[in-house]
């Protein structure tokens, strides 16, 4: 049990996953190797027994035919008694072993082991990774390769481990006989393994096909159950059950191919399988006629041929198992196994607490499938000054916040913080000096208090109440109630806080930043879906959030930046103008007619309110 505690499958891996299969399986077990080690040599020790059982039943039979009746039991005592602690104890204590192996110290661990590292290198990949794909599809990829690979470790230690036991334990028993029949028995083994290397590669090719097929019909119907609002709304349950059944479809042409292969294999192992009792009762028959075999010879040979044919058709089914695993974790590993788009440079330093002077030094940015960037942008936020970001849809906007975040590094220039170029330092440290807050407000479907405090993990329920109240969520935290009768703080907000009106939402992405208390604070569209009522409540709990920080608000509906110090307007990825908000209207450039075009209404009257 030492091997147990000395398993620990939570231990992080900080290399990249390998390309190929069988370096990525090692990436997947490197830990794990001794307690497998250890549960295939106790299953060898099994397969091995079996071999025993047959040659301990040939050894009774002769006994039993060569001792007058009275004497069998006095004359035979030992063999019997050996017999009987055989099967009563030894045997039974190492099948027990074996089993705990495979059910209680490898299954479990592995499982966890594999899912915890791919999940967590997954997890550390950049944004665009998950952009360009199903959020179901990479959840069903991870799971399904965790899977696979420890079925596959199983099914080796179990069956594999095993059978090669009884066959080189089959080999040496029937040489003891004659090695005719060892020769027999050998040449079967050879034409066994040839049928297998011709089905399994295939069998494996149709379950990577089938697997693929699977994730993308799973990625679909995830990707309609998490809009099912929007296709209600657009009545477009058609449409999407079409799309199902396409995916449905493909599914199914994969699935018959893999089966029509399995079938065929099967067919064919158990027709080869039928051979081998006949051949070597047969050929003992012959010997026993000519003298040369006992009649235990016949009972050990005959009870090894049936069980290895027995075997065989066990055996055909794990191997079908297995490379279908196989071809499952080859799938997902061509998912999962990509290199990182976007990586802390090796000696990248943590930062400490920032002031928040944020600057932007000549940066160039283009995405790489769309329009929109950033041209030779260049602009410096004193810390705690409040500046405005003022352009209209695909001026560069949110990527400028997306380069501040790090989410993707420029393509010429610096961005730099407290002077420290990004790429210099570690993503997690960096997002941690910095608040967000979206339009998009995103949400879990945990309770009020759980989602406030994700600003700060461990935060005392004391400190959640007070950011609660300051971002003004706190009265109307306390009427929520859940379908499960939970209320206030511990009411779950539905899946993406679908329980919660859109100022709500904002409210708690508020109480989250305020909890977080990061120097820089970027505000992202905060209010842009909200109406002006709402907009005007939630720009009071701003003022709280915003105190004592650098802020950085993008906005096109304009009366969200009239409290900045500083306004930067940005067109087509350049910075055409900045300063004060007068300041600008009186130059009569891109903000003033911007604004012309969003004169009037409240936006007019909150200005002359100021």
């Amino acid at each position: 049990m030492k091997l147990l505690w000395k398993f620990d499958p939570y231990v992080r891996r900080t290399d990249e996953p390998p390309h190929t299969l069988g370096r990525f399986y090692w990436w997947c077990l490197r830990g794990a190797l001794p307690v497998i080690a250890a549960g295939s040599f106790v299953s060898m020790m099994a397969g091995t027994l079996e071999v025993y059982t047959a040659l301990l039943l040939g050894l009774v039979i002769d006994s039993a035919l060569s001792t007058e009746r009275q004497l069998l039991f006095s004359d035979n005592t030992w063999l019997l008694f050996g017999a009987v602690a055989f099967f009563l104890l030894l045997r039974p204590l190492v099948f027990g072993l074996s089993s705990v192996f495979s059910s209680v110290l490898i299954a479990p661990n592995v499982s966890a082991m594999v899912l915890s590292r791919l999940h967590r290198y997954t997890m550390e990949q950049a944004v665009s990774f998950f952009d360009d794909d199903f959020a179901g599809r990479i959840a069903q990829k991870q799971l399904q390769t965790s899977r696979a690979v420890t079925d596959t470790v199983v099914e080796v230690v179990n069956v594999v481990s095993f059978a090669v036991a009884s066959l080189i334990g089959s080999m040496v028993l029937l040489s003891s006989i004659d090695i005719r029949i060892a020769g027999a028995l050998a040449a079967w083994v050879v034409i066994y393994i040839l049928l297998i290397r011709w089905f399994l590669p295939r069998i494996r090719a149709r379950s990577r096909e089938r697997a693929g097929s699977r994730s993308m019909l799973s990625g679909q119907i995830v990707d309609t159950i998490t809009n099912i609002r929007t296709v209600k709304l657009f009545a477009h349950s058609k449409f999407e059950d079409r799309a199902a059944l396409d995916a449905l479809e493909k599914f199914r042409r994969m699935a018959l191919g893999f089966g029509r292969v399995a079938s065929g294999f099967r067919f064919s192992l158990m027709s080869v399988s039928g051979m081998l009792p006949v051949t070597l009762v047969g050929g003992s028959l012959m010997l026993w006629s000519q003298g040369a075999a006992s009649a235990g010879d016949i009972v050990a040979t005959g009870a090894v041929s049936i069980r290895i044919a027995q075997m065989s058709g066990w055996v055909s089914f794990v191997l079908m198992a297995i490379y279908s695993n196989v071809g499952e974790a080859e799938d997902g590993m061509r998912t999962l196994a990509v290199s990182y788009g976007m990586r802390d440079r090796p000696g990248a330093k943590p930062l400490a607490r920032l002031a928040g002077c944020v600057e932007f030094k000549n940066v160039s940015f283009a995405y790489d499938r769309i329009e929109g960037g950033l041209q030779d942008v260049s602009f410096r936020i004193d810390p705690r000054e409040h500046v405005g970001l003022v352009g209209s849809s695909g001026a560069g906007k949110s990527t400028c916040a997306a380069l501040l975040m790090r989410l993707y590094d420029p393509k010429e220039g610096q961005v730099l913080i407290d002077g420290h170029d990004l790429r210099n330092v570690t993503q997690d440290s960096l997002r941690r000096q910095i608040s967000m807050v979206t339009q998009e407000t995103a949400m879990f479907n945990r309770s009020a208090l759980d989602n406030i405090a994700y600003g700060k993990p461990g935060a005392e329920r004391e400190e959640v109440i007070e950011a609660a109240s300051k971002a003004e969520a706190h009265e109307f935290i306390l009427e929520l109630e859940d379908q499960n009768g939970r209320t206030g703080y511990e009411a779950h907000l539905g899946e993406r806080g679908v329980r919660l009106s859109g100022g709500q939402r904002q409210r708690i992405a508020l109480a989250r930043a305020v909890l977080k208390d990061a120097p820089i604070l970027i505000l992202d569209e905060a209010t842009s879906a909200l109406d002006s009522t709402v907009e005007a409540s939630i720009q009071d709990a701003l003022k709280h959030v915003m105190a004592g920080k650098t802020v950085i608000a993008i906005a096109h509906r304009l009366s969200t930046i009239l409290r900045m110090h500083r306004i930067i307007v940005l067109e087509k990825g350049v910075l055409v103008e900045q300063g004060g908000h007068d300041e600008l209207l009186a130059k009569g450039g891109h903000f003033a007619r911007h604004w012309d075009r969003q004169l009037g209404g409240f936006i007019g009257l909150d200005h002359a309110a100021e």
